[in-house]
């Protein structure tokens, strides 16, 4: 596949963007077009190079691990599809993270839960979990922010209940690592009423692993 083959192929309408990320992930040559589309007025192509950049983040992190600030800057995107993917992205290259950049931009990323929006603040919970078992000096800190989620601005009861369940799922990721586990404990026992069936059965779920540890 030539340069112009990675690009040409997120205008078409059926875009297999793993197997595209999979040709990148082969040919480290072809990632400067993704960087480049990401700039790109197309949607399908800034998108599309958005999404093949975090299936690659994934996939094999160490690749994009020298271009993290690259994503540092797009957290202040005013597209939030490229913010959320970004943020993606950063929590996925913290598994390889030897110069410990995640933790310089660690206030900003959870900066992202007071945003009033249940997706952005979605998305720093969504990760959250990947986040702590890549960052042990981290988890205390993270625990701290997340229990938070009770209180966080946001445009509804219901999407604090959703966000709440997000909360518990990350828990559960590095539970067994939590050292604050009475007030993770008291946190959880609370949704035992979340008015949410979904949250509320999580809170069950978790309460009896919590429980055993």
């Amino acid at each position: 596949m030539k340069g112009l083959g990675i690009l040409d192929k997120l205008k078409e309408k059926e875009i297999k963007h793993e197997e595209l990320a999979e040709k990148v992930i082969k040919n480290k040559e072809l990632l400067h077009e993704l960087f480049n589309g990401v700039s790109s007025v197309n949607p399908r192509i800034k998108f599309g190079s958005a999404k093949i950049l975090r299936i690659i983040s994934k996939r094999n992190p160490k690749m994009l691990y020298s271009k993290i600030e690259v994503f540092a800057n797009l957290l202040d995107s005013e597209n939030n599809i490229l913010k959320w993917n970004a943020m993606d992205v950063i929590a996925n290259l913290t598994v390889v993270d030897s110069h410990n950049k995640f933790n310089k931009l660690f206030k900003k990323f959870y900066g992202y839960l007071n945003s009033g929006s249940i997706i952005t603040a979605g998305h720093v919970v969504d990760n959250s979990g990947t986040i702590a078992l890549a960052k042990p000096e981290l988890q205390d800190e993270i625990t701290k922010e997340l229990l938070k989620v009770e209180e966080l601005p946001l445009p509804t009861k219901e999407c604090r209940n959703i966000l709440i369940g997000k909360t518990m799922k990350a828990f559960e990721v590095y539970y067994n690592k939590i050292k604050e586990k009475d007030e993770v404990v008291s946190f959880v026992k609370r949704q035992l009423n979340n008015s949410r069936k979904a949250t509320k059965a999580k809170a069950e779920k978790l309460l009896e692993k919590l429980e055993k540890h």
